[in-house]
C-alpha cells in the first residue's frame, strides 16, 4: 500500500469521527437544554467544535492526495496541517464562548439542578466515543498517518470530557449545583488547550521545526549504517504526514562511486524499513585524511 493509499484509508476513520460528533452534538445539546445542564451544553458545543475539526482533516487528506505538480513538487501533504491549524482557531473561538457562558452560569443568583438524565446522556457518549477513539487508533497505527492518531487522541479527551460532565451533574444531585458550570468550564478549558496544541504542532511543522530527540535517532541509524564514516549534516521536516530527510554523509575516498551510491541506497533502505520514511536525499563526500585521523584518534581514546 503507498502513501497516497494509505492517505485514503484515512477517510474512514475521519467520517466515522464526523458522524459521531453530529450525533452527539445534536444529542447534548438537547439533553443539556431539556434537562438544564451547563456541563451538558458546554460538551456539545464541544463536539460541535470536533466535527469542524474532523471535516478539515478529512478535507486535508483529500487535498493531499493530489499527485505532485509544477507548484507542489513535493506534493499537496501539508493540506493536511493547514486544515488542522484553521480548525484550531475556529475550536478556540468556541471554547472562549463556552468558558464565558459557563462563568455567566456559575456567578447567576440562581441556579437549576439538572435532571440525572443528563448524566446519562453525557456516560453513554463517553462510551461512544472511546469506541471511535479505539478505532481511529488502531487505524492509523495501521496505516502510520499522524493526523488520524491526532484526531484519534482527541476522540479520547473528548470521552474524558464526557465523563467530567456527568460527574459535575452528579455532583449537583447531591447537593452541590455549583459543580455543573464547574465542570462546564473545565470543558471551556479543555477545548482552548486542545485547540493551542493544534495550532503550536501545525505552526511548528509549517516553519520546518522538528523534534531533536527524534532527529538524534534518525541520525543513529544513518551513523550505523556500513559504509558511513561520519555525518557532516542531517536535516529533517514534517510534510503532512511524511518526513523529509537531507543529509550529508562521508565515506572512504577510495570508494568508487558505484560503492558510494551503494550506500545511500543503503541509507534508503534503512530509514524505510526501521523509522517508515520514505524521503531521503543523501549527499555522499569523501571523508580528508586530517578528518579521517580525527575520528581515529578519537575511537582510540579511552573513555
Amino acid at each position: 500500500m503507498d502513501q497516497y493509499q494509505e492517505i485514503k484509508q484515512g477517510e474512514k476513520g475521519a467520517m466515522v469521527s464526523i458522524g459521531a460528533y453530529i450525533i452527539l452534538s445534536g444529542l447534548k445539546l438537547a439533553a443539556g437544554y431539556g434537562f438544564a445542564s451547563a456541563a451538558l451544553v458546554a460538551d456539545g458545543f464541544n463536539n460541535l467544535t470536533d466535527i469542524v475539526a474532523s471535516t478539515a482533516v478529512l478535507i486535508g487528506l483529500r487535498i493531499s492526495q493530489k499527485p505532485p505538480d509544477n507548484d507542489h513538487p513535493y506534493g499537496h501533504f501539508r493540506a493536511e496541517t493547514i486544515a488542522a491549524l484553521v480548525a484550531s482557531f475556529i475550536m478556540a473561538t468556541v471554547g472562549i464562548q463556552v468558558l464565558i457562558s459557563a462563568g455567566s452560569s456559575l456567578f447567576a443568583d440562581h441556579r437549576t439542578t439538572p435532571n440525572l438524565i443528563s448524566a446519562w446522556v453525557a456516560l453513554g457518549a463517553a462510551a461512544c466515543m472511546a469506541a471511535v477513539y479505539m478505532y481511529n487508533r488502531k487505524l492509523a497505527r495501521k496505516i502510520n498517518n499522524q493526523a488520524l492518531m491526532a484526531a484519534a487522541k482527541d476522540n479520547l479527551s473528548d470521552a474524558l470530557v464526557s465523563v467530567g460532565a456527568a460527574v459535575g451533574i452528579i455532583g449537583s444531585q447531591l447537593g452541590l449545583p455549583w459543580l455543573d458550570p464547574v465542570a462546564a468550564l473545565a470543558v471551556g478549558l479543555i477545548i482552548c488547550k486542545t485547540a493551542w496544541d493544534i495550532f503550536y504542532s501545525s505552526t511548528h511543522a509549517l516553519t520546518d521545526g522538528f523534534n531533536e530527540k527524534e532527529l538524534i535517532t534518525l541520525r543513529g541509524t544513518i551513523e550505523k549504517t556500513h559504509g558511513v564514516r561520519s555525518i557532516k549534516d542531517i536535516k529533517a521536516r514534517v510534510h503532512g504526514s511524511n518526513v523529509l530527510i537531507d543529509v550529508v554523509v562521508q565515506v572512504d575516498p577510495q570508494l568508487t562511486l558505484v560503492e558510494s551510491h551503494q550506500i545511500s541506497d543503503e541509507i534508503e533502505r534503512r530509514m524505510e524499513r526501521k523509522h517508515n520514511i520514505m524521503s531521503v536525499h543523501v549527499h555522499v563526500e569523501p571523508l580528508s585524511p586530517e578528518q579521517s585521523d580525527a575520528l581515529l584518534s578519537e575511537k582510540l581514546r579511552p573513555n
